[in-house]
């Protein structure tokens, strides 16, 4: 084999091999046509690779509540933005506004949270896709 195709061929496995990466980065999951604001109680906080989680109970119009689950950036990112891995905290009150699911399940991808003292974290890096 040829030096030209030996490094034709590494650069086509190279190539192959990252596409699921580019999968995984989809947002095509999430409405970004709608935002829904969530009221409730933190459950969990996870600071975790690739993206951390917030899952918050929700009260419903039943009486009970619900537990919803919220994608964010990774830590490395949301570091950036002023964010430390305490800053929810279990029983945290807050409001938390999200892109929803588009199956209609409990779920969606983090916007901004209010936190019980008023201040306010974003994620600026997820930005809702411009409408045309």
């Amino acid at each position: 084999m040829t030096r030209t195709a030996a490094v034709g061929c590494l650069s086509l496995f190279l190539l192959l091999a990252a596409m699921p990466a580019a999968a995984h980065h989809s947002g095509a999951m999430f409405d970004r046509d709608k935002q829904v604001s969530l009221t409730g109680t933190i459950l969990r906080f996870e600071w975790t690779n690739p993206h951390s989680w917030i899952e918050i109970e929700v009260p419903n119009e039943n009486g009970g509540s619900d537990k919803w689950s919220v994608e964010c950036n990774s830590p490395n990112n949301l570091a950036r933005q002023g964010w430390k891995s305490t800053s929810l905290k279990p029983g945290d009150k807050v409001t938390i506004v999200i892109h929803p699911l588009r199956t209609g399940e409990k779920g969606g991808s983090f916007l901004l949270v209010t936190l019980p003292n008023g201040e306010v974290l974003t994620d600026p890096s997820y930005r809702a896709a411009p409408k045309y």
